[in-house]
């Protein structure tokens, strides 16, 4: 299951009471994208959740694709995001505290946790391959990499 999967909605009601439609919790699930790509009913909210819903829509939802917000786009800028405040040496705790403040959105520390954990083993993995290919360059990139998720 990909961590966007289990990014699910601050004040999931509230924010369903307030756009007057039921949305899923998950932040990520396609009603909920469509809520905030289409960006119907937005003006129903309070100033402080409209500016969390508009910035997350231009920071993840903002592409060229012609199947967007479904073309996957959305999901890997997100785990970018998470991947760059681990890389600024953010545990799963404060990753969690951020995302929330930044787009009103929450996961469990411990899904966040086996995110990154997954993505260093990836790494270990492609470091591995670029060493048997022989890109020495490629696999020096990975490890400072894969060096910045372990801090």
């Amino acid at each position: 299951m990909a961590i966007t999967d289990k990014i699910y909605v601050k004040n999931h009601r509230q924010l369903s009471s307030q756009l007057e439609t039921n949305i899923p919790k998950g932040a990520f699930k396609g009603a909920t994208l469509d809520v905030l790509f289409q960006g119907e009913g937005l003006e129903k909210l309070d100033d402080a959740t409209q500016e969390r819903v508009l910035d997350f829509s231009s920071d993840f939802l903002d592409c060229a694709c012609d199947n967007n917000p479904y073309c996957g786009c959305p999901e890997r800028k997100f785990a970018q995001y998470l991947l760059d405040l681990r890389a600024q040496g953010l545990g799963p705790d404060a990753i969690v505290d951020v995302m929330t403040d930044d787009y009103m959105v929450y996961a469990y520390p411990g899904d966040v946790l086996s995110f990154l954990d997954d993505a260093v083993r990836t790494l270990e993995a492609a470091e591995a391959l670029a060493d048997v290919e022989g890109a020495g360059g490629k696999r020096d990139e990975i490890r400072r990499t894969k060096q910045d998720l372990e801090r």
